[in-house]
């Protein structure tokens, strides 16, 4: 089985007296043509992931999950702190079909600059769009259980640190 080696994150950022993460909405693929020729309808939910992807030879998982959430959401972040590991079996749909597992080491970000969905042209073949959302309830928006797990992850070490997280985001620490 083939093995893929990944790394993502949880993007914050305060709005007044809460918290929004950075969530994509990944571009799906085409529909399939059924055999009358005719599109077969798939579900039109929205489908909200984290961003992550693959870690380059040479650099960190940090390193990967920072320069993934630039290239996916257009936003600059800082590492806070490791959230965890998904892993995961996955069957790859396109090319030669074979089932891939999967880790993917995600961390919580710190928001710093960037217009969220400012994203480099070439990146609209894997993200649809961007988007802040509420980090309360997140879970329940995105689609995957591992992403779910990390949200709420992010959201309890915010319960927890958010007097040192803000004083870090003001500057004052």
């Amino acid at each position: 089985m083939v093995r893929e080696i990944s790394a993502g994150g949880v993007v914050v950022r305060r709005s007044g007296e809460s918290w929004e993460m950075a969530a994509i909405e990944p571009q799906r693929e085409p529909q399939a043509s059924g055999a009358d020729g005719k599109k077969q309808k798939k579900s039109q939910k929205v489908l909200l992931a984290l961003p992550k992807g693959l870690i380059d030879p040479g650099e960190s998982p940090q390193q990967a999950a920072v320069r993934e959430v630039f290239e996916e959401t257009g936003l600059r972040a800082k590492i806070v702190t490791k959230l965890g590991d998904t892993k995961y079996v996955y069957v790859r749909t396109w090319g030669d079909q074979e089932r891939v597992f999967k880790i993917v080491s995600f961390y919580l970000l710190q928001y710093e600059s960037g217009q969220i969905d400012e994203i480099d042209e070439k990146m609209r073949i894997e993200v649809k769009r961007a988007s802040w959302i509420p980090l309360e309830g997140a879970a329940k928006q995105l689609a995957y259980q591992g992403e779910k797990v990390m949200a709420r992850k992010a959201q309890e070490f915010l319960r927890k640190n958010s007097n040192e997280f803000d004083q870090a985001t003001r500057g004052d620490a």
